[in-house]
């Protein structure tokens, strides 16, 4: 179903995204707890394909202002949301999916107990809170997602991370998928790579011992069915057979490169792992389908002459004469061109959460209109990701949002139409 009034609706993009609305799903197909929910892309994605949330968490710890957490309250209302450290929370509602798009961190083991905790992470990282949700509400469904760089974390032992997170998971009685997803790929108008990871209960996959791991990656998996791809390597596998401190401790320890690839399976044991290609054909967004009309955009975003010299200069290719802190030794840093203007006719780049304010930057976009520059408005930002118009204008009291703290909000967020595709063969598994 498309909860979505546009003039135009195919494979999860809708152009142009104007008069967009949420709305909660009238017959759920199953209920959700969404954590570290942002601005609530998740949420969004997941009742355009029938799912409830009923339980939410969003909490900022490096700051006094919760305004992601207001938004999402003057979006959703108060009822069931948690504007808490998910560490102080106590216990959460049962739920037949649980999601959440968590901080990449450190998930090295710091000891082990001889009790029934089981294992303790370091102090403060957010994938021990994870699990321990996991452990007692068992999901039967588990949707994550994360930056792709969280496959070869950290530098010293490249993977480990992400070993330790599926070693914990697959203990925990869940088969596990992974993709590296560039949302450009599936028709639509960012080409924001994330890596998407679903979990699902054994009691919920028939045969799960028996699996064909390049046939449920490439074909039967959720993540196959929502956004298909295929192969482009032969398949390999990686041993979680130690426990997960031995696998902090050695895992691929003095190794360059990690063991996995853009896409995999994982039982209790061992992972398989494989490089695929998106393999879509259907129709693609461009930066253009989100543009608003001049006379909708605030004098501020455009570009004068003088400030264009110094946006041409940091977006050009340029050797830079530095000195090494430690050595004290000159050298040349170099930096490649970049496009400018951002082309109207591609998808755009992916959003940064420094995105906003009038400042030149090498990584924020420019666009051309007609013989004149500007920069992105925070309505265009939010269309880049699937959000309704002005979604993140103001606070649950009606105070308005500064437009640096909303286009810091999508460089967080998710392209919700990727979320919505993935929530619709979910639901369909139940």
């Amino acid at each position: 179903m498309s909860l979505m009034n546009s003039k135009l609706h195919y494979e999860g993009v809708a152009v142009p995204y104007k008069s967009q609305k949420y709305l909660e799903p009238k017959n759920p197909v199953g209920t959700v707890a969404e954590l570290f929910a942002g601005v609530g892309g998740f949420r969004i994605g997941l009742s355009r394909a029938g799912w409830q949330t009923v339980f939410s968490n969003q909490w900022e710890p490096s700051t006094k202002s919760q305004h992601a957490s207001e938004v999402y309250v003057a979006r959703f209302g108060a009822e069931g949301h948690s504007n808490e450290d998910i560490a102080t929370v106590g216990s959460i509602p049962k739920t037949d999916l649980l999601v959440g798009g968590f901080p990449c961190q450190d998930y090295s083991v710091a000891k082990t107990l001889n009790t029934s905790k089981g294992l303790e992470g370091k102090k403060g990282v957010l994938w021990w809170e994870i699990l321990r949700i996991v452990k007692k509400n068992k999901p039967r469904f588990i949707f994550l997602e994360n930056v792709d760089r969280l496959l070869k974390s950290p530098s010293s032992q490249r993977g480990r991370d992400f070993a330790i997170m599926l070693k914990t998971l697959t203990d925990e009685g869940y088969v596990v998928e992974w993709r590296v997803v560039n949302s450009a790929e599936y028709g639509f108008p960012q080409r924001r790579i994330r890596v998407f990871i679903i979990a699902k209960r054994i009691s919920e996959v028939d045969g799960w011992s028996a699996l064909d791991p390049e046939e449920y990656i490439a074909h039967s998996g959720v993540l196959a069915r929502a956004l298909p791809a295929k192969p482009k390597d032969a398949i390999r596998t990686v041993s979680l057979k130690q426990s997960a401190p031995e696998i902090s401790e050695s895992f691929n320890l003095g190794e360059g490169k990690s063991p996995f690839a853009s896409a995999g399976f994982a039982r209790k044991g061992i992972a398989y792992t494989l490089n695929v290609d998106a393999n879509y054909g259907g129709k693609r967004a461009t930066l253009a389908d989100v543009i608003a009309k001049d006379a909708d955009v605030d004098p501020s975003f455009w570009v004068d002459d003088k400030a264009l010299t110094q946006w041409k200069y940091l977006k050009g290719a340029k050797k830079i004469k530095r000195v090494h802190k430690g050595s004290g030794e000159e050298y040349n840093y170099a930096e490649g061109s970049m496009a400018f203007p951002d082309l109207l006719t591609n998808p755009s780049r992916t959003i940064l959460t420094g995105e906003g304010g009038s400042t030149p930057s090498r990584f924020k976009h420019i666009i051309q209109i007609g013989s004149r520059h500007r920069r992105l408005t925070p309505l265009e930002l939010e269309r880049l990701n699937g959000f309704p118009d002005n979604w993140t204008a103001t606070l649950e009291d009606g105070k308005s949002v500064s437009d640096a703290r909303r286009a810091f909000f999508m460089g967080n967020a998710l392209v919700v139409g990727l979320i919505e595709r993935v929530g619709k063969v979910l639901a369909s598994d139940l």
